[in-house]
Protein backbone atom coordinates (compact mmCIF):
# COMPACT_ATOMS: atom_id res chain seq x y z
CA UNK A 1 0.00 0.00 0.00
CA UNK A 2 1.55 3.80 -0.89
CA UNK A 3 -0.50 6.94 -0.21
CA UNK A 4 1.00 9.29 -2.27
CA UNK A 5 -0.73 12.03 -0.02
CA UNK A 6 0.28 11.13 3.06
CA UNK A 7 3.78 10.56 1.78
CA UNK A 8 3.86 14.49 -0.33
CA UNK A 9 2.66 15.80 3.27
CA UNK A 10 5.55 14.39 4.48
CA UNK A 11 7.92 15.06 1.86
CA UNK A 12 6.59 18.80 1.78
CA UNK A 13 6.53 19.05 5.98
CA UNK A 14 10.63 17.80 5.40
CA UNK A 15 10.99 20.97 2.67
CA UNK A 16 9.51 23.34 4.70
CA UNK A 17 11.68 22.70 8.15
CA UNK A 18 15.09 21.95 5.62
CA UNK A 19 16.85 24.91 7.05
CA UNK A 20 17.08 25.34 10.96
CA UNK A 21 18.14 28.98 10.14
CA UNK A 22 15.03 29.45 8.97
CA UNK A 23 13.40 27.72 10.96
CA UNK A 24 15.00 28.44 14.29
CA UNK A 25 14.14 32.05 15.55
CA UNK A 26 15.52 33.94 18.61
CA UNK A 27 12.84 32.05 21.12
CA UNK A 28 13.08 28.94 19.74
CA UNK A 29 17.11 28.89 19.87
CA UNK A 30 16.75 28.53 23.29
CA UNK A 31 18.78 25.49 25.38
CA UNK A 32 15.49 23.90 26.34
CA UNK A 33 14.26 24.10 22.40
CA UNK A 34 18.19 23.14 20.92
CA UNK A 35 18.27 20.07 23.11
CA UNK A 36 14.56 18.41 23.72
CA UNK A 37 13.79 15.94 21.79
CA UNK A 38 10.26 15.87 21.78
CA UNK A 39 10.17 19.91 21.40
CA UNK A 40 13.28 21.11 19.26
CA UNK A 41 16.16 20.48 16.89
CA UNK A 42 17.26 16.65 17.68
CA UNK A 43 13.45 15.61 17.30
CA UNK A 44 13.50 17.95 13.82
CA UNK A 45 17.03 16.00 12.77
CA UNK A 46 15.62 12.94 13.64
CA UNK A 47 12.76 13.54 10.85
CA UNK A 48 16.09 14.19 8.54
CA UNK A 49 17.67 11.42 9.48
CA UNK A 50 15.12 8.79 8.82
CA UNK A 51 14.42 10.55 5.27
CA UNK A 52 17.61 10.87 4.14
CA UNK A 53 18.18 6.73 5.16
CA UNK A 54 15.09 6.08 3.05
CA UNK A 55 16.87 7.88 0.12
CA UNK A 56 14.10 10.80 -0.21
CA UNK A 57 16.18 13.69 1.29
CA UNK A 58 19.99 14.68 0.97
CA UNK A 59 21.95 14.00 4.40
CA UNK A 60 23.16 17.13 4.48
CA UNK A 61 20.07 19.05 6.02
CA UNK A 62 20.22 15.89 8.76
CA UNK A 63 23.63 17.21 9.18
CA UNK A 64 22.89 20.49 9.63
CA UNK A 65 19.93 19.76 12.22
CA UNK A 66 22.79 17.54 14.39
CA UNK A 67 25.72 20.75 14.17
CA UNK A 68 22.51 22.88 15.89
CA UNK A 69 22.42 20.43 18.84
CA UNK A 70 25.92 20.02 19.04
CA UNK A 71 27.38 23.83 18.71
CA UNK A 72 27.10 24.06 22.22
CA UNK A 73 27.93 21.97 25.77
CA UNK A 74 24.94 19.48 25.90
CA UNK A 75 23.05 19.10 29.16
CA UNK A 76 24.24 15.81 31.31
CA UNK A 77 23.74 14.48 34.59
CA UNK A 78 20.56 15.76 36.79
CA UNK A 79 19.34 18.02 34.61
CA UNK A 80 18.75 15.64 31.32
CA UNK A 81 17.06 12.61 30.67
CA UNK A 82 15.70 10.44 27.79
CA UNK A 83 14.62 13.67 25.91
CA UNK A 84 16.40 16.29 26.94
CA UNK A 85 20.39 17.11 26.69
CA UNK A 86 23.06 14.72 25.95
CA UNK A 87 20.91 11.68 26.14
CA UNK A 88 18.25 13.49 23.69
CA UNK A 89 21.40 13.85 20.87
CA UNK A 90 22.83 10.52 21.64
CA UNK A 91 19.72 9.02 20.83
CA UNK A 92 19.48 11.49 17.15
CA UNK A 93 23.27 10.54 16.59
CA UNK A 94 23.14 7.29 16.81
CA UNK A 95 20.15 6.81 14.61
CA UNK A 96 22.15 8.81 11.42
CA UNK A 97 25.31 6.22 12.87
CA UNK A 98 22.88 3.01 11.78
CA UNK A 99 23.13 4.20 8.01
CA UNK A 100 26.32 6.05 8.11
CA UNK A 101 29.08 3.02 9.56
CA UNK A 102 31.90 4.42 10.80
CA UNK A 103 30.55 7.83 11.36
CA UNK A 104 30.36 9.62 14.78
CA UNK A 105 32.03 6.97 16.44
CA UNK A 106 34.31 8.83 18.86
CA UNK A 107 31.00 11.40 19.51
CA UNK A 108 28.78 8.22 20.37
CA UNK A 109 31.78 6.30 22.73
CA UNK A 110 31.68 9.45 24.59
CA UNK A 111 28.09 10.04 24.68
CA UNK A 112 27.20 6.09 25.83
CA UNK A 113 29.97 6.56 28.53
CA UNK A 114 28.04 9.74 29.91
CA UNK A 115 24.41 8.07 29.90
CA UNK A 116 25.73 5.38 31.30
CA UNK A 117 27.32 7.55 34.09
CA UNK A 118 23.90 9.85 34.27
CA UNK A 119 22.06 5.80 34.44
CA UNK A 120 24.52 4.99 37.51
CA UNK A 121 23.90 8.14 39.42
CA UNK A 122 20.16 7.88 38.77
CA UNK A 123 20.02 3.96 40.52
CA UNK A 124 21.85 4.59 43.04
CA UNK A 125 19.31 7.44 43.75
CA UNK A 126 16.57 5.16 43.52
CA UNK A 127 18.13 2.70 45.67
CA UNK A 128 18.61 5.28 48.96
CA UNK A 129 14.72 6.04 47.87
CA UNK A 130 13.75 1.92 48.29
CA UNK A 131 15.82 1.98 51.14
CA UNK A 132 13.99 4.87 52.92
CA UNK A 133 10.99 3.31 51.82
CA UNK A 134 9.92 6.13 49.96
CA UNK A 135 7.49 5.77 46.98
CA UNK A 136 9.20 6.74 43.93
CA UNK A 137 9.09 10.14 41.46
CA UNK A 138 7.56 9.34 38.30
CA UNK A 139 10.63 10.98 36.76
CA UNK A 140 12.27 8.11 38.55
CA UNK A 141 11.47 5.38 36.22
CA UNK A 142 9.14 6.59 33.37
CA UNK A 143 10.02 6.93 29.67
CA UNK A 144 10.39 10.39 29.08
CA UNK A 145 12.32 11.40 32.41
CA UNK A 146 13.12 8.37 33.78
CA UNK A 147 15.36 5.01 33.61
CA UNK A 148 13.09 3.06 31.58
CA UNK A 149 13.79 5.97 28.55
CA UNK A 150 17.71 5.67 29.50
CA UNK A 151 17.07 2.06 29.17
CA UNK A 152 15.57 1.69 25.72
CA UNK A 153 18.74 4.26 24.56
CA UNK A 154 21.17 1.91 26.19
CA UNK A 155 19.53 -0.92 24.68
CA UNK A 156 20.45 -0.05 21.37
CA UNK A 157 23.98 0.39 22.21
CA UNK A 158 24.75 -1.65 25.12
CA UNK A 159 22.17 -4.33 25.26
CA UNK A 160 24.88 -6.88 26.79
CA UNK A 161 26.34 -4.27 29.40
CA UNK A 162 26.31 -4.67 33.26
CA UNK A 163 24.29 -0.81 33.13
CA UNK A 164 21.00 -2.55 31.12
CA UNK A 165 21.28 -5.53 33.73
CA UNK A 166 21.17 -2.81 36.57
CA UNK A 167 18.36 -1.36 35.00
CA UNK A 168 16.31 -4.34 34.17
CA UNK A 169 16.98 -4.82 37.89
CA UNK A 170 15.64 -1.99 39.23
CA UNK A 171 12.49 -2.22 37.67
CA UNK A 172 11.66 -5.86 38.13
CA UNK A 173 11.81 -4.63 41.50
CA UNK A 174 9.98 -1.54 40.58
CA UNK A 175 6.70 -4.03 40.46
CA UNK A 176 6.92 -5.40 43.92
CA UNK A 177 4.08 -3.72 46.20
CA UNK A 178 4.38 -1.54 48.80
CA UNK A 179 2.86 -0.48 51.87
CA UNK A 180 1.60 3.14 51.88
CA UNK A 181 -0.65 4.45 54.28
CA UNK A 182 -1.83 1.01 55.55
CA UNK A 183 -2.95 0.15 52.10
CA UNK A 184 -1.18 -2.46 49.58
CA UNK A 185 -0.35 -0.54 46.59
CA UNK A 186 1.97 -1.46 43.09
CA UNK A 187 5.79 -0.40 43.10
CA UNK A 188 5.15 1.96 40.72
CA UNK A 189 2.67 4.23 43.05
CA UNK A 190 3.57 8.13 43.30
CA UNK A 191 2.70 10.06 46.06
CA UNK A 192 2.19 13.23 43.26
CA UNK A 193 -0.37 13.69 40.60
CA UNK A 194 0.38 12.39 37.38
CA UNK A 195 2.19 15.73 36.13
CA UNK A 196 5.21 14.77 38.23
CA UNK A 197 3.86 17.68 40.75
CA UNK A 198 1.78 17.69 44.00
CA UNK A 199 -1.65 17.84 42.74
CA UNK A 200 -4.59 18.27 45.59
CA UNK A 201 -6.63 16.68 43.47
CA UNK A 202 -4.37 13.11 44.27
CA UNK A 203 -4.28 13.69 47.50
CA UNK A 204 -2.97 9.67 48.30
CA UNK A 205 -1.56 9.74 44.86
CA UNK A 206 -1.96 7.44 41.81
CA UNK A 207 -0.48 4.61 39.77
CA UNK A 208 0.30 5.51 36.17
CA UNK A 209 -0.77 3.01 33.25
CA UNK A 210 0.16 5.28 30.59
CA UNK A 211 3.26 4.33 28.37
CA UNK A 212 5.32 7.48 28.46
CA UNK A 213 4.64 8.33 31.95
CA UNK A 214 3.79 4.84 33.73
CA UNK A 215 3.91 1.23 33.90
CA UNK A 216 3.02 0.84 30.62
CA UNK A 217 6.51 1.76 29.38
CA UNK A 218 8.17 -0.37 31.79
CA UNK A 219 6.34 -3.21 30.69
CA UNK A 220 7.32 -2.38 27.10
CA UNK A 221 10.91 -1.75 27.99
CA UNK A 222 10.70 -5.58 29.64
CA UNK A 223 9.45 -7.14 26.84
CA UNK A 224 11.61 -5.42 24.47
CA UNK A 225 14.46 -6.15 26.18
CA UNK A 226 13.25 -10.07 26.57
CA UNK A 227 12.55 -10.14 22.78
CA UNK A 228 16.55 -9.38 22.57
CA UNK A 229 18.06 -11.56 24.72
CA UNK A 230 18.34 -9.73 28.08
CA UNK A 231 16.75 -10.61 31.00
CA UNK A 232 17.14 -10.10 34.72
CA UNK A 233 16.26 -12.07 37.48
CA UNK A 234 12.62 -12.42 38.04
CA UNK A 235 12.05 -10.56 34.59
CA UNK A 236 9.19 -13.06 33.43
CA UNK A 237 7.63 -12.48 36.76
CA UNK A 238 7.53 -8.77 36.38
CA UNK A 239 6.33 -8.98 32.92
CA UNK A 240 3.36 -10.93 34.64
CA UNK A 241 2.65 -8.92 37.42
CA UNK A 242 2.42 -5.50 35.34
CA UNK A 243 -0.21 -7.75 32.86
CA UNK A 244 -1.69 -8.97 35.88
CA UNK A 245 -2.32 -5.45 36.60
CA UNK A 246 -3.57 -4.23 33.39
CA UNK A 247 -5.91 -7.21 33.45
CA UNK A 248 -7.48 -6.25 36.75
CA UNK A 249 -8.29 -2.84 35.24
CA UNK A 250 -9.14 -3.55 31.92
CA UNK A 251 -12.62 -1.96 31.06
CA UNK A 252 -15.08 -2.52 28.25
CA UNK A 253 -15.19 0.61 25.92
CA UNK A 254 -18.53 -0.95 24.30
CA UNK A 255 -16.09 -2.14 21.30
CA UNK A 256 -13.59 -3.34 22.82
CA UNK A 257 -10.76 -3.26 25.68
CA UNK A 258 -9.71 0.21 27.48
CA UNK A 259 -7.71 1.35 30.29
CA UNK A 260 -7.74 3.98 32.85
CA UNK A 261 -5.15 6.76 32.51
CA UNK A 262 -4.11 6.09 36.06
CA UNK A 263 -5.99 4.17 39.11
CA UNK A 264 -6.42 6.46 42.46
CA UNK A 265 -6.64 5.32 45.75
CA UNK A 266 -10.04 5.15 46.54
CA UNK A 267 -10.71 3.35 43.43
CA UNK A 268 -7.99 0.69 44.30
CA UNK A 269 -10.08 0.03 47.88
CA UNK A 270 -12.91 -0.21 45.70
CA UNK A 271 -11.70 -2.17 42.80
CA UNK A 272 -14.07 0.10 40.66
CA UNK A 273 -12.99 3.30 38.66
CA UNK A 274 -15.37 4.89 36.17
CA UNK A 275 -14.37 5.26 32.51
CA UNK A 276 -15.82 7.06 29.94
CA UNK A 277 -14.69 7.68 25.82
CA UNK A 278 -10.91 8.39 25.86
CA UNK A 279 -8.25 9.12 23.48
CA UNK A 280 -6.62 5.78 22.24
CA UNK A 281 -2.97 7.33 22.16
CA UNK A 282 0.55 6.76 22.35
CA UNK A 283 1.03 8.57 25.36
CA UNK A 284 -2.07 7.59 27.51
CA UNK A 285 -4.94 5.02 26.00
CA UNK A 286 -5.26 1.95 24.42
CA UNK A 287 -3.06 2.34 21.29
CA UNK A 288 0.39 2.59 23.66
CA UNK A 289 -1.02 0.26 25.81
CA UNK A 290 -2.03 -2.54 22.89
CA UNK A 291 1.23 -2.07 21.50
CA UNK A 292 3.21 -3.01 25.15
CA UNK A 293 1.09 -6.05 25.66
CA UNK A 294 1.36 -6.98 22.15
CA UNK A 295 5.20 -6.83 22.80
CA UNK A 296 4.88 -9.08 26.00
CA UNK A 297 2.92 -11.34 24.89
CA UNK A 298 5.22 -11.94 21.92
CA UNK A 299 8.56 -12.07 24.23
CA UNK A 300 6.16 -14.79 26.43
CA UNK A 301 5.23 -16.76 22.96
CA UNK A 302 1.38 -16.29 24.83
CA UNK A 303 -0.88 -16.20 21.57
CA UNK A 304 -4.32 -15.92 23.43
CA UNK A 305 -2.66 -12.60 25.11
CA UNK A 306 -1.11 -11.49 21.69
CA UNK A 307 -4.10 -11.89 19.61
CA UNK A 308 -6.25 -10.03 22.41
CA UNK A 309 -3.92 -7.58 22.37
CA UNK A 310 -3.93 -6.74 18.25
CA UNK A 311 -8.27 -7.21 18.54
CA UNK A 312 -7.64 -4.31 21.32
CA UNK A 313 -6.35 -2.33 19.19
CA UNK A 314 -8.10 -2.93 16.02
CA UNK A 315 -11.35 -1.75 17.97
CA UNK A 316 -9.92 1.46 19.53
CA UNK A 317 -8.67 2.13 16.09
CA UNK A 318 -12.45 1.82 14.28
CA UNK A 319 -14.00 2.70 17.55
CA UNK A 320 -16.14 6.60 16.36
CA UNK A 321 -16.19 7.58 20.03
CA UNK A 322 -12.79 6.81 20.84
CA UNK A 323 -11.35 8.73 17.59
CA UNK A 324 -13.96 11.51 18.27
CA UNK A 325 -11.58 12.01 21.41
CA UNK A 326 -8.72 12.15 19.18
CA UNK A 327 -8.66 15.53 18.47
CA UNK A 328 -5.19 16.28 16.75
CA UNK A 329 -3.11 14.73 14.18
CA UNK A 330 0.13 14.65 16.17
CA UNK A 331 2.49 11.65 17.17
CA UNK A 332 1.67 11.63 20.87
CA UNK A 333 -1.65 11.66 21.45
CA UNK A 334 -3.23 12.55 17.63
CA UNK A 335 -4.21 10.38 13.98
CA UNK A 336 -0.45 10.24 12.93
CA UNK A 337 0.96 8.53 16.04
CA UNK A 338 -2.13 6.13 15.95
CA UNK A 339 -1.43 5.00 12.39
CA UNK A 340 2.54 4.67 13.42
CA UNK A 341 1.53 2.34 16.20
CA UNK A 342 -0.53 0.32 13.77
CA UNK A 343 1.64 0.12 11.20
CA UNK A 344 4.28 -0.92 14.03
CA UNK A 345 1.83 -3.41 15.22
CA UNK A 346 0.83 -5.29 11.80
CA UNK A 347 4.12 -5.73 11.01
CA UNK A 348 4.26 -8.26 14.07
CA UNK A 349 0.74 -9.20 14.18
CA UNK A 350 -0.81 -12.93 13.67
CA UNK A 351 -2.79 -12.88 11.03
CA UNK A 352 -5.97 -11.98 10.19
CA UNK A 353 -5.00 -9.34 12.83
CA UNK A 354 -1.79 -8.25 10.50
CA UNK A 355 -4.20 -7.49 7.39
CA UNK A 356 -7.35 -5.96 9.21
CA UNK A 357 -4.91 -3.47 10.98
CA UNK A 358 -3.20 -2.43 7.18
CA UNK A 359 -7.01 -1.86 6.75
CA UNK A 360 -7.35 0.83 8.92
CA UNK A 361 -4.39 2.81 7.81
CA UNK A 362 -6.09 5.03 5.14
CA UNK A 363 -8.70 5.95 7.07
CA UNK A 364 -6.00 7.38 9.55
CA UNK A 365 -4.17 8.89 6.87
CA UNK A 366 -6.98 10.45 5.60
CA UNK A 367 -7.83 12.05 9.33
CA UNK A 368 -4.23 14.14 9.19
CA UNK A 369 -4.27 14.51 5.49
CA UNK A 370 -7.06 13.97 2.62
CA UNK A 371 -6.60 12.55 -0.42
CA UNK A 372 -6.67 15.54 -2.59
CA UNK A 373 -5.82 18.09 -0.47
CA UNK A 374 -2.80 20.54 -1.20
CA UNK A 375 0.39 18.44 0.87
CA UNK A 376 2.25 22.62 0.30
CA UNK A 377 -1.16 24.42 2.02
CA UNK A 378 -1.24 21.26 4.65
CA UNK A 379 2.46 21.48 5.16
CA UNK A 380 2.11 25.17 5.48
CA UNK A 381 -0.82 24.96 8.32
CA UNK A 382 0.83 22.28 10.14
CA UNK A 383 3.87 24.35 10.58
CA UNK A 384 2.17 27.60 11.61
CA UNK A 385 -0.35 26.42 13.70
CA UNK A 386 1.68 23.82 15.59
CA UNK A 387 2.24 25.50 19.09
CA UNK A 388 4.80 25.50 20.58
CA UNK A 389 7.10 24.05 18.10
CA UNK A 390 6.92 21.93 15.10
CA UNK A 391 9.20 19.40 16.87
CA UNK A 392 8.65 15.29 17.26
CA UNK A 393 6.00 14.89 20.13
CA UNK A 394 3.33 17.60 18.92
CA UNK A 395 4.29 19.15 16.27
CA UNK A 396 4.91 18.95 12.37
CA UNK A 397 8.27 16.86 12.51
CA UNK A 398 6.62 14.32 14.11
CA UNK A 399 3.62 13.99 12.21
CA UNK A 400 6.08 13.99 9.57
CA UNK A 401 8.27 10.86 10.68
CA UNK A 402 4.77 9.51 12.04
CA UNK A 403 2.96 9.21 8.19
CA UNK A 404 6.34 7.86 6.70
CA UNK A 405 6.12 3.95 7.36
CA UNK A 406 2.50 3.32 7.14
CA UNK A 407 2.60 6.09 4.08
CA UNK A 408 4.89 3.49 2.37
CA UNK A 409 4.30 0.36 3.65
CA UNK A 410 8.31 0.34 4.32
CA UNK A 411 9.40 -0.19 8.43
CA UNK A 412 11.84 2.45 9.10
CA UNK A 413 14.60 2.53 8.19
CA UNK A 414 16.72 3.99 11.53
CA UNK A 415 15.69 3.26 15.02
CA UNK A 416 14.31 6.71 15.36
CA UNK A 417 10.88 5.04 17.12
CA UNK A 418 13.08 3.42 19.65
CA UNK A 419 12.61 6.06 22.56
CA UNK A 420 8.84 5.85 22.10
CA UNK A 421 9.35 2.06 23.61
CA UNK A 422 6.81 0.72 20.63
CA UNK A 423 9.90 -1.31 18.46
Amino acid sequence: MMSHAALGLTREIADRLAEPAAVLDAQVVSEWRRQSLGHGAPGIALLHIELAAAGLAPWDRAHSWLSVVAGQPLTSGADSHAFYGAPAFAHALACAAERLPGAYAAALDALDRQVASDARRRLAAAEQRIEAEELPALAEFDAIRGLTGYGAYLLRRRPDSDIVRAILDYLVQLTLPLTHRGETVPGWWTASGPSGRPDDRYPDGHANTGLAHGIGGVLALLALTALRGTTASGHWEAIASILHWLDRWEADSGRGPAWPYWVTLPALRTGHLSMGPQRPSWCYGTAGLARAQQLAAIALGDRRRQLAAEHGLLAALTDPQQLRETTDNGLCHGFAGLAHIASRAASDALAPTAGQLRAVLPALLSAVHPPGSDPAGAAAGLIQTQEPDPGLLDGAAGIALALLAPATGIPPRTSWDACLLIA
